[in-house]
């Protein structure tokens, strides 16, 4: 039996050895190795560590820059002398493998998109807002906690800064527990990019974190997940809807007429892929001075309701140009949250009532 004074040893070195693995970086992201699940053993004996290590990867020069990293950084230490680092490496499956039909996520009874034809419409602040006063409402409802956002803008996510969540997520049995705030949760690829770093990813690499988002996260009981996507259509369009079940999608315009005509071009994708429309959200109405009263179309007016007639599906409502939106995405406080009895906070409330409705309406259909 070893001594008392041995295993307190042996502890101290293998914290030094769980240090040095907890510096090493998975390439390309701010993450270390540790956190991201990918070491299954590790131990330091008579100044020799090795490293047992798993990873899911197509590209071979991920593990290959791993056991470099982790040599390098034991190379630092005194309390190494030597390392050996054990890798299993297995393919993520290809989008030709994956289950013809789309999947749903256990637990979760509703998946709802939101999407845009261009940039800059307020597409994530839509989603933020609507997750948000979703929440507000079905916690009137008597089912508080039951709304997430899947940040599917992985070129530049932006739902945890509007959300104001500032920790990452914690793994438990191999599943990332996404991190909440308003009773809201969120998985992003903003938690674990470093400051500035972009996110220079060919289809496939987008393909397999949207997987990782639908199969590797532990959703918990939501009634309702908005996915938010990005402008256009694109590689993370085609994996979503190829891979989870939608209930619907929500697109987003303003009145400009170059908004208009590309977001009705781009969601032509979704009858395609058997995605059906729940509506459309007119953001940036009119901005209203607060001496007067008196609204500016900035944008123009009237493109939402054509938008929808054109696509067939419900016009959700309008959404006012305030910089109070601005403001609370900037501090991460919706404006849902902040001033709740605002004109604009009532709109986004009102777009949210008709999707909670919708899907409502659409399972007690389903039961009879």
């Amino acid at each position: 039996m070893p001594s008392n004074r041995f295993k307190a040893a042996l502890t101290l070195k293998n914290s030094a050895l769980d240090s040095i693995l907890k510096s090493v970086k998975y390439p390309g992201f701010s993450r270390d190795i540790v956190s991201f699940g990918l070491v299954k053993d590790y131990r330091l004996e008579e100044g020799h560590a090795t490293v047992d290590l798993q990873l899911t990867s197509k590209d071979p020069e991920i593990a290959k820059k791993i056991k470099a990293s982790i040599e390098s950084a034991c190379a630092l230490s005194r309390e190494v002398a030597s390392v050996t680092v054990n890798t299993q490496v297995s393919a993520p499956p290809t989008p030709g493998e994956q289950n013809a039909q789309p999947a749903k996520i256990a637990g979760v009874k509703h998946v709802v998109a939101i999407a845009s034809g261009k940039g800059g419409v307020g597409k994530s602040t839509v989603t933020t807002n609507i997750a948000c006063a979703t929440e507000q409402i079905l916690a009137e409802q008597g089912m508080p906690g039951r709304v997430g956002i899947m940040d599917c803008d992985i070129y530049g996510p932006s739902i945890p800064m509007m959300l104001g969540i500032g920790t990452e997520p914690e793994i438990e049995d191999n599943a990332l527990i996404p991190p909440q705030n308003y009773d809201v949760c969120c998985m992003s690829m903003g938690y674990f990019l470093g400051p500035n770093a972009p996110v220079v990813w060919r289809g496939p690499r987008i393909h397999q974190t949207i997987q990782q988002f639908i199969t590797n996260v532990a959703w918990g009981d939501l009634e309702i997940l908005f996915v938010d996507l990005p402008p256009g259509t694109g590689d993370a369009h085609l994996s979503l809807c190829q891979s989870l079940a939608l209930d619907g999608v929500i697109v987003v315009t303003t009145p400009q007429a170059a908004a208009v005509n590309v977001a009705i071009r781009g969601a032509m994708m979704f009858p395609e892929l058997n995605v059906p429309f729940l509506g459309v959200a007119e953001n940036m109405i009119y901005l209203e001075d607060p001496d007067t009263s008196k609204k500016q179309y900035i944008f123009g007016h009237g493109g939402g309701a054509p938008t929808a007639v054109q696509l067939n599906c419900d016009f959700l409502g309008q959404i006012p140009l305030d910089s109070n939106v601005r403001a609370g995405g900037d501090s991460g406080i919706p404006i849902v949250i902040s001033e709740p009895d605002s004109t604009t906070a009532f709109a986004f409330r009102s777009v949210a009532g008709q999707v909670i409705g919708h899907i409502q309406r659409s399972e007690a259909s389903a039961a009879n």
